[in-house]
C-alpha cells in the first residue's frame, strides 16, 4: 500500500474512531497474510501451553493476534482495552476517549482445519473508570464489527448507521466497500445450533428445534436446513448475508447454566451488528441490547438472526414460564 493511501475509506465518524478502525484493519490485514501463508517454523493451530483469562486453552495464533492488536492500538484514542485473552483491562493511555473490547481470534478451535475464523471488536466511549467503560448496556456501543479471515478477508462494521462491508484487496493492502449495506432477510430456511447438546437443552429450545426440523414453522411444511460451524464470526456472517437463526442457549450442564459465549467480547458486538441489519438478538427471552455484562468475562445465552424466528424463540420461553408444559410434548408449539 502506498503511504498516501488509507487502508479504510473515510467513514462518517469522529477522527479518533476512524483512526482506531484503521488500526484494527492494518492489524487484521497483517493477520490475514499470516493465516493465508502459514508459518513454516511454527504450527499456528498448536497449543501455546497457556490458558486465557477464562480458563480456555490458547492456540499459538490466539496469542499472536492478541499481542498484535494491543501493539497496533498503542498511541491511539483507546484509553482502555479489554481482551478476551487478558485477565484484566489494560490502560492504554491516560487521556484517550474510547474503550475497546476485542476477541482477537474467534473460532480458534478451527485453525488447524482451515475454517473461517475472525476478530470481533466493540467500541464504547471511555467512562470514569475502566470497569464502568465496559460493564454497561450494549446499546451504548458507538461501533462494533468483525474481520473474517476466510476465502476473502472482510471487514463488517457498524457505527449506528446500518452495517457496512469491506473486502481486503491483498495486492494493494486496503479495504474496498461493498455497494450496499448489509440487511438480514426477514424470513429464513436455516438455523444454527450444536445439536449434539439436544438432551441438555431446556424444553422451550427442544420444542423450537423440533418444529424447525419437522417444518412446523415453515409455510409449506418443509424442514429447515441446519448449519453449525463452531465459529461465531462465521455463523454471524452467514446470517447477515442470507438470513437464519443462531442459538447458543443455556442448558443443564455444569458451566453452561448461563450459556458459553462472552457477553462483552462476542455477544454485544454481534447483537449491535444484527440489530443494525434489521434482525434481532436476545438471550432467548430478553433484548440483548438492553443488557449489560455482569463481569468482564461474563457469559450469556445468545440467540440472534431473522427477527420473525427470534420472536418465536421468545414465545416458546414465555409459554413455558406461563406453565403451559403440555405444549412442549411431541407436537411442539404452533403446529397445525
Amino acid at each position: 500500500m502506498r503511504p498516501e493511501e488509507q487502508i479504510l475509506p473515510a467513514l462518517a465518524v469522529p477522527a479518533a474512531l476512524q483512526d482506531v478502525l484503521e488500526r484494527l484493519c492494518r492489524t487484521g490485514a497483517a493477520l490475514s497474510r499470516l493465516i493465508a501463508a502459514g508459518d513454516p517454523a511454527r504450527e499456528l493451530g498448536a497449543s501455546s501451553g497457556e490458558e486465557n483469562a477464562d480458563g480456555d486453552r490458547q492456540k499459538l495464533l490466539d496469542v499472536i493476534a492478541d499481542e498484535a492488536f494491543i501493539d497496533g492500538l498503542r498511541g491511539s484514542a483507546v484509553r482502555y482495552l479489554a481482551s478476551e485473552e487478558q485477565e484484566s483491562i489494560l490502560q492504554m493511555s491516560d487521556g484517550g476517549s474510547l474503550a475497546l473490547a476485542i476477541d482477537p481470534l474467534d473460532g480458534s478451535s478451527n485453525i488447524d482445519v482451515n475454517i473461517s475464523i475472525g476478530t470481533i471488536f466493540s467500541v464504547y466511549p471511555a467512562a470514569g473508570s475502566a470497569e464502568a467503560s465496559f460493564l454497561r448496556p450494549a446499546s451504548e456501543q458507538i461501533a462494533a464489527g468483525y474481520i473474517i479471515y476466510g476465502p476473502q478477508t472482510l471487514l463488517v462494521v457498524t457505527h449506528g448507521e446500518g452495517v457496512l462491508k469491506f473486502t481486503l484487496d491483498r495486492d494493494r493492502g486496503c479495504f474496498h466497500p461493498a455497494a450496499a449495506k448489509m440487511a438480514i432477510p426477514p424470513r429464513t430456511s436455516e438455523y444454527a445450533i450444536n445439536a449434539s447438546n439436544y438432551h441438555h437443552w431446556h424444553a422451550p429450545v427442544r420444542a423450537f428445534i423440533d418444529d424447525m426440523v419437522t417444518g412446523a414453522l415453515s409455510r409449506n411444511g418443509q424442514g429447515f436446513n441446519m448449519r453449525w460451524v463452531a465459529s461465531l464470526v462465521a455463523e454471524a456472517h452467514r446470517i447477515l448475508t442470507r438470513g437464519g437463526v443462531f442459538l447458543y442457549p443455556a442448558d443443564r450442564r455444569k458451566g453452561y447454566e448461563k450459556g458459553r459465549l462472552r457477553f462483552l467480547y462476542e455477544c454485544a458486538p454481534i447483537a449491535f451488528l444484527v440489530t443494525q441489519a434489521g434482525g434481532s438478538a436476545t438471550d432467548g427471552v430478553d433484548d440483548l441490547m438492553r443488557q449489560s455484562a455482569a463481569s468482564l468475562h461474563g457469559r450469556t445465552p445468545f440467540v440472534f438472526g431473522s427477527a420473525e424466528k427470534i420472536a418465536r424463540v421468545t414465545a416458546y420461553h414465555d409459554l413455558a414460564e406461563a406453565g403451559d408444559a403440555a405444549l412442549f410434548g411431541k407436537r411442539g408449539l404452533f403446529r397445525s
